[in-house]
């Protein structure tokens, strides 16, 4: 895992990343892409929202909204804790991903964590109705990134398993750690399509 992280900050350093400013009635959020291994096999993390409350059922990286005062990687780190119980330290994020304007008015910045051990984890379950671990080979696979035509122009379709599509804004945020960490072909996202569905 070590010669990994050294890799992932690597290229996170190599491609940057953009932040967006503020501007009236924006919102902010964090999300962490936290690589880990399961059963020998470097994994991300990826939830489903719990049937109830903001966003039920949808795919999304561990994250939530901004608290005043704190910092992005706070924000991200707090998050990972309330909804999977997992306690990172500061030194665990390597580095971060372009801002990303979601539809619902929140910015979402993205933070890269690789731990040295990530420990048990425990799930709250009023948020985090599932958790799952995609291999990052599956994630780098040539066959995971599909952009189905529409009239409002291509939507991005990350099909990372059976039952497991996922669009922007986590679809995105995926892609370009995909290109940009994975691959070492940086890329930027923000422009991409969301679904109508994604605004709530």
């Amino acid at each position: 895992m070590r010669e990994r992280r050294q890799q992932i900050a690597q290229r996170l350093t190599e491609s940057g990343h953009v932040e967006i400013g503020d501007s009236p009635g924006m919102r902010r959020a964090s999300v962490v892409v936290c690589v880990t291994e399961q059963d020998g096999e470097p994994c991300v993390l990826l939830i489903r929202r719990a049937m109830r409350g903001r966003n039920p059922g949808q795919w999304a990286l561990p994250g939530g909204r901004r608290e005043p005062g704190e910092t992005v990687e706070q924000t991200a780190l707090r998050e990972l804790h309330e909804e999977l119980g997992v306690a990172l330290a500061p030194a665990d994020v390597l580095g971060r991903l372009d801002d990303f304007p979601a539809f619902s008015g929140f910015v979402i910045s993205p933070v890269v964590a690789v731990p040295e051990s990530l420990g048990p984890l425990a799930p709250n379950p009023d948020e985090v109705g599932s958790v799952h671990h995609i291999p990052l080979a599956r994630l780098a696979a040539d066959d995971v990134v599909h952009f189905l035509d529409t009239p409002q122009g291509p939507l991005l379709q990350m099909r990372l398993g059976p039952g497991t599509t996922i669009h922007a804004p986590t679809g995105a945020i995926l892609l370009q750690f995909r290109e940009s960490v994975l691959l070492g072909n940086p890329l930027r996202v923000a422009d991409l399509l969301q679904p109508d569905w994604t605004i709530s």
